[in-house]
């Protein structure tokens, strides 16, 4: 492991392999990720992978519009042989109260506004069991639609950054956990580690939902916290579900995986655990079990093969924090998705490297620096589930 480092990046997610790729493609070349487990062990390859348009807030929705468009042509531009799982099936949200419909109506608007070409929609009940003839319509008034959304595989993303950057000289240190960073005054000069100590004048928090701990170390007190997330898949049938679904009513969503596996979750967050805890529970296989085979009676003697969790990285807006610590010189954060940094983490690591080379970031995310805990100007993204 090398002892100096221009940038040293904590956590080697989606978002800190992106990073890192994207500072070298800029040219800076003396870049360290650090990575306490394998690459994409934490919230990146446990989440469900979707990729949408249909956010709520305008920088999430540029954010997400730069960001399908990067994973298009991904494994190309990566020159990662293995490709991606890249499938656009569409994101169905569906809205069983006229509250929920006003809000996807509104969103779709916001989305038609910024001029991105995005062909995202509101459809009536009969358009919904069109796309999805196997859902049980029940109490289903409309629903938002894009067909450009879609899934794709978390591990494939990440280790296709991982791949560019180490190419382009970037080390990559895996089961390396950071115990402390080094501070003379207010500005960070190395990290220690398991294995030892780098010095660095530059410090991304790209750790997830250990980012606030990470902050603790140079004395920050960052509100996030973690919050459990369970999912469950079936076993393997024919394809018969082309889009993602999601009911912000019920807290649900599923999908159908290219293996033919049907996988699927359930948001509960006045229920679940807010602490680093990975253990599933006989609860949610009997929550999740009753509430798809609402949406999806025809799954009712289908076999379950395995859940797993993961943990949301919670902030109070449901929005991530970016960008420079003006009390910690020399610290970023890029933590904080609340469950959807997966999506967004090819754009992000173009944006974060932009900040830190002190470049003006193609997209504008001011509105989710750490600051506005403090001033109260909260930027809630209403399309979380």
């Amino acid at each position: 492991m090398r002892k100096t480092a221009e940038v040293v990046i904590i956590g080697g997610g989606v978002h800190g392999c992106s990073i890192a790729y994207h500072l070298a493609r800029q040219g800076c070349r003396e870049v360290v990720l650090l990575e306490k487990d394998t690459l994409a062990s934490g919230g990146t390859g446990r989440s469900a992978a979707g990729i949408r348009h249909q956010f709520g807030t305008e920088v999430n929705i540029r954010l997400a519009t730069a960001s399908v468009r990067m994973m298009e042509t991904l494994a190309e531009d990566l020159d990662y042989a293995p490709g991606i799982e890249l499938k656009q099936g569409g994101y169905l949200m569906l809205a069983y109260s006229e509250p929920t419909l006003d809000q996807l109506r509104r969103n779709v608007l916001l989305q038609h506004s910024l001029g991105l070409g995005i062909p995202s929609r509101i459809l009536d009940p009969d358009g919904v069991e069109e796309i999805v003839p196997h859902l049980n319509m029940d109490g289903i008034i409309g629903a938002s639609y894009c067909h450009k959304d879609g899934h794709v595989n978390p591990f494939h993303v990440t280790q296709a950054f991982a791949e560019a950057a180490a190419r382009l000289g970037v080390e990559i240190n895996t089961f390396t956990e950071v115990t402390g960073i080094k501070m003379r005054g207010s500005k960070v000069t190395g990290v220690l580690t398991n294995r030892g100590e780098i010095s660095c004048a530059k410090i991304v928090n790209a750790a997830g939902p250990y980012g606030a701990v990470i902050g603790k170390m140079v004395g920050l007190d960052i509100p996030l916290y973690p919050e459990r997330h369970q999912i469950l898949v079936t076993e393997p049938l024919e394809e018969f579900l082309n889009p993602m679904v999601i009911s912000f009513q019920h807290g649900t969503y599923f999908k159908q995986t290219p293996h033919g596996s049907l996988l699927m979750g359930v948001g509960d967050p006045l229920h679940e655990v807010k602490e680093f805890n990975y253990n599933a529970t006989w609860q949610f296989l009997e929550d999740v079990a009753k509430k798809i085979t609402y949406h999806l009676p025809a799954l009712k003697d289908v076999s379950v093969v395995r859940q797993w969790t993961g943990l949301y990285d919670i902030t109070p807006d449901y929005q991530a924090i970016l960008g420079a610590t003006p009390k910690v010189e020399g610290f970023y954060l890029d933590i904080g998705w609340s469950g959807h940094g997966l999506q967004l983490g090819p754009v992000v690591g173009q944006v974060m490297s932009e900040i830190i080379l002190e470049k003006e970031p193609f997209v504008n995310v001011d509105v989710m620096r750490l600051e506005r805990f403090e001033t109260g100007e909260l930027y809630p993204e209403p399309a979380c589930v």
